[in-house]
C-alpha cells in the first residue's frame, strides 16, 4: 500500500488541538491549582445539583396552583439548597470542564449538565422568572451568576456547550431584560455584604456583556457603576466585616471600578477611595476572618468572604500600574486570604459545601481576570 503523505502530521495536529485548548485554559489558573484540586470542587457541585432538599426557595405564590416542589417550579436549577447556588454550581462544572476537559470527573459533569440544561427545562425557567410578582426574583445576585454561566458556555468551543447555550437563550434574554429594566430605576446602590449587593452583581454583568459583545448592556452597566461609585471616598474598610458577609462592600466596589476606569484613572480613584492601602511591604492591613460555626448557613458566609476578598484584591492589583507601591500590599493580602479561604472549603457541612466550591473555582481559575 502506498504511504499517504502528510497523514501522520495531520493526525498529530488533530490530537494536539484539544491539548492546546486545555493548556490555554490551564494557563488562566492559579499556581498549584491542578486536576486533583479541581476534582475536589467538582465533587461538591456534583453532590448538590440534583439534591433537592434541604431547599430554601424564594417563591411568590399567586394561587394554590403555585404550590409545588422545587423540581417542578424551576426544573433546571432546583438543587444546591437555593436557585442561585444551583446556577453557579452548574457554572462551576462548565468552568472546570473547560479547564480540565479530560479529568476524571468530566463524564459525570457532562451528564449532569446535559440532564439539567435541556431546552424544555430552561423554557420553564424563563416562564417562571417572568411570572407575576417575580420582578425581583434573584436580582441581582442569581441573575448575574446566570449570565456568567451563559458567558462561560458561549466562550467554550464545544458542541455540547453550544447546544446548552442555545437552550439557555430564553432564560438569558429574560434575565438581561429584567436587569435592563431595573438598573435605570435603581436610585442608590445596595452596599451590604450579601446577595443584594450592587457592586458585585455589576462586575459579573459587565464581564458577561463584554464577553458576549452586548454593547448596549455593557454601557448601561458601566454607566451605572460610574453613577453609583465614581464620587465615593474613604470607604470604611475597618467597619468590615459584618457578621454574615460573604462579599466585601469596599473591595467589591473597587473591583467593579477597575473594570470601568482606565488603569491610570483607577489608580487615582483608588487613592481617595481606599487611602488605607499601605505603600510599604509586609504591613498587615487586612486580615482573613474565621467562621465561628461553619455548620450555620449564615455564619458560614465568612468562609466565602475570604475567597471573594482574595479574588477582588487580585483584580485590583492586576490593574494598578507596575510602579504603584500599593501593589505588594494588595498581592500579599490576596495570598493570605486565598490560603485561608481554600482551607475552609471542606464540604464537611452542606451549609457551606453547596456554594463555597463555586467561589473557590472563581478564584483559582481567575475567572474575573480572564481576557
Amino acid at each position: 500500500m502506498r504511504r499517504l503523505r502528510g497523514v501522520k502530521p495531520f493526525i498529530f495536529a488533530l490530537i494536539l488541538i484539544p491539548l492546546i485548548s486545555a493548556a490555554e485554559e490551564e494557563e488562566n489558573t492559579a499556581p498549584g491549582f491542578d486536576e486533583k484540586a479541581a476534582e475536589r470542587f467538582a465533587k461538591l457541585a456534583l453532590a448538590c445539583v440534583e439534591k433537592e432538599y434541604p431547599n430554601k426557595i424564594s417563591h411568590v405564590l399567586n394561587s394554590d396552583e403555585d404550590v409545588a416542589p422545587p423540581r417542578k417550579l424551576t426544573p433546571a436549577f432546583y438543587g444546591c439548597y437555593d436557585w442561585h447556588s444551583s446556577v453557579h454550581g452548574h457554572w462551576l462544572l462548565v468552568r472546570l470542564l473547560r479547564t480540565f476537559p479530560n479529568a476524571s470527573f468530566a463524564g459525570a459533569a457532562r451528564d449532569a449538565l446535559r440532564k439539567s440544561l435541556t431546552a424544555e427545562n430552561l423554557k420553564q425557567e424563563a416562564a417562571y422568572i417572568r411570572g407575576e410578582g417575580r420582578a425581583s426574583f434573584e436580582r441581582p445576585y442569581g441573575l448575574a451568576w446566570l449570565l456568567q454561566l451563559c458567558a462561560e458556555l458561549r466562550e467554550w468551543d464545544n458542541d455540547q456547550a453550544r447546544e446548552m447555550a442555545a437552550n439557555l437563550r430564553p432564560l438569558e434574554d429574560a434575565a438581561v431584560e429584567r436587569l435592563e429594566n431595573w438598573l435605570p430605576k435603581l436610585s442608590h446602590p445596595v452596599r451590604i455584604g450579601e446577595h443584594d449587593q450592587t457592586a458585585f452583581g455589576l462586575g459579573l454583568m459587565l464581564d458577561y456583556a463584554r464577553s458576549t459583545k452586548n454593547d448596549s448592556f455593557a454601557r448601561l452597566v458601566a454607566g451605572s457603576a460610574r453613577k453609583f461609585f465614581f464620587s465615593d471616598k474613604d470607604c470604611p474598610l475597618n467597619y468590615e466585616p459584618s457578621g454574615e458577609d460573604f462579599l466585601s462592600p469596599c473591595l467589591a466596589e473597587a473591583d467593579v471600578m477597575r473594570r470601568v476606569l482606565p488603569s491610570y484613572e483607577f489608580g487615582r480613584w483608588l487613592k481617595f477611595f481606599l487611602p488605607q492601602i499601605p505603600t510599604m511591604k509586609n504591613v498587615a492591613w487586612l486580615k482573613p476572618v474565621t467562621s465561628p460555626d461553619p455548620s450555620d448557613a449564615k455564619l458560614a458566609h465568612l468562609d466565602g468572604l475570604n475567597l471573594s476578598r482574595a479574588w477582588m484584591l487580585e483584580g485590583i492589583a492586576s490593574v494598578v500600574l507596575p510602579s504603584d507601591l500599593r501593589r505588594n500590599a494588595l498581592s500579599s493580602a490576596a495570598d493570605e486570604h486565598r490560603r485561608a479561604g481554600l482551607a475552609a472549603v471542606t464540604g464537611a457541612h452542606y451549609e457551606g459545601g453547596h456554594w463555597l466550591g463555586s467561589f473557590a473555582v472563581y478564584l483559582t481559575t481567575r475567572r474575573g481576570l480572564s481576557k
